[in-house]
């Protein structure tokens, strides 16, 4: 059995897409499996333009907020996996656009498990939100929250329950009382049992093909050898129970919560890649040691911007929040999730700039710390103890091999490598799928 994990150490858009996309397709992976998260984040895809016999769609820049990054790798199966929750509509719109492209989407499956996003529960994320008032969490009120809420409250309507008609015709009527119930204390319209029954009718008569007990497909790939991929959504930072909380994310993001919920055993998972932007960003609320304001801010944003690759989220557009690197945390999100390799992504980005500040650990009421507080209050008053790089002169740019990278870049990867404790074998220089310099050790 073959099986990598790739995984956020950051607070997510560190470039996972662009990992998976790029590893599916070296090692031509078999099956890669979304395990976690909706339609709250988004994973870019830049596919390489090379020569005249590419085909259409890879001319094509794609952002995939449900649809799996192995979906450009020939043979592959795409799975939304059990831990996911799944807006059906957002989904089919994004079925509809890659095939718009030329791209073949028989090989995106959704498990059986996986739980439904409802229109009601983006109505629910829309008015948690605005009750927090000063307390606002900076939700992509996509309704993934309220839809795991669901989950956990044993609530919830699975895709496999979209299946059983009986059933829903049974279960409908209680979750439309209940929800409605829920939606009036915050101000809100009652559910329709109805409108929700006809919604099923329609996403079943489009899904009902895609929609598998994910069990047996896992299984025999993982028996006949076939490599497997597991890819997070968002970072350890936003994870439920290791993430700044409580601004993060509803579900785990960890390499150990991939294979709980795809049902893959833990031992099964031989490498697991943990992916950190050359410099910091997040997007929402919650603390953030190493943040820049105002113009600084703007121009850490603005590097090695292009018209496919920026700083702005890939759901919301909203604009990043951006700092310098965190060691700290990215240390304690390797460890936690027992990371064997580093992808560096966006190192490009840092072309040009004369210092290049990390945070080594932090200081903390007057001692130095060199871990994540788990009391965010206490984490807003951490402060970054940095230590300054040298920049490079020349490019990274387009740079394909570990060997041609500027020394000063190679020394910025060797020092995050030193600092985190994990090797650091993949660096990212450009938005395409191969603008990639692997590190090959001997």
């Amino acid at each position: 059995m073959s099986v990598a994990a790739v995984v956020g150490c950051g607070w997510g858009d560190e470039g996972k897409g662009k990992i998976v996309d790029a590893l599916a397709a070296e090692r031509r992976a078999r099956l890669v499996i979304r395990f976690n998260g909706g339609p709250n984040a988004g994973h870019t895809v830049v596919p390489e333009v090379e020569g005249a016999e590419v085909p259409p769609w890879n001319r094509a820049v794609f952002r995939l907020h449900q649809v799996p990054s192995g979906i450009f790798t020939p043979g592959c199966t795409s799975l939304c996996g059990p831990g996911t929750v799944i807006d059906p509509d957002g989904l089919l719109e994004e079925l509809a656009e890659l095939e718009a492209h030329g791209v073949e989407t028989g090989q995106i499956l959704l498990s059986d498990r996986a739980h439904v996003v409802f229109p009601l529960h983006r109505e629910r994320d829309r008015l948690l939100e605005a009750a927090r008032e000063g307390l606002k969490q900076g939700t992509t009120l996509r309704g993934v929250g309220p839809a795991y809420e669901d989950k956990m409250a044993r609530i919830g309507i699975r895709l496999g329950d979209l299946l059983d008609g009986e059933y829903l015709d049974e279960y409908l009527p209680f979750l439309a009382e209940e929800q409605s119930r829920r939606l009036g204390a915050l101000g809100g319209s009652a559910v329709d049992a109805t409108e929700l029954r006809a919604l099923c009718e329609r996403w079943v008569e489009q899904l009902r093909d895609r929609i598998v007990d994910s069990y047996p497909l896992v299984r025999d790939t993982l028996r006949s050898g076939g490599f497997v991929v597991l890819e997070g959504q968002l970072g350890a930072m936003k994870d439920i129970d290791w993430g700044t909380y409580p601004f993060v994310t509803s579900s785990g993001a960890t390499a150990a919560a991939g294979a709980a919920t795809c049902g893959v055993p833990p031992g099964a998972v031989s490498e697991v890649i943990g992916v950190v932007k050359a410099f910091a960003t997040t997007v929402g609320g919650g603390p953030f040691v190493t943040e820049l304001f105002d113009a600084a801010a703007e121009a850490l944003r603005s590097l090695g911007e292009t018209e496919t690759e920026h700083e702005y989220g890939a759901t919301t557009g909203r604009p990043r929040r951006c700092g310098w690197f965190d060691a700290v945390a990215a240390r304690q999100a390797a460890a936690i999730n027992g990371c064997t390799a580093l992808a560096l992504t966006k190192l490009d980005a840092l072309d040009g700039i004369p210092e290049v500040p990390i945070a080594r650990a932090y200081e903390l009421d007057g001692q130095t710390i060199d871990y994540v507080p788990s009391s965010t209050r206490r984490l807003e008053r951490a402060k970054p103890v940095y230590e300054a790089l040298p920049g490079w002169g020349a490019p990274a740019r387009e740079v394909r091999e570990w060997r041609a990278l500027p020394a000063e870049a190679r020394a910025y990867a060797e020092r995050i490598e030193a600092l985190t404790e994990v090797p650091v074998e993949y660096a990212g220089t450009g938005p395409s799928r191969l603008a990639l310099a692997r590190r090959v050790r001997r």
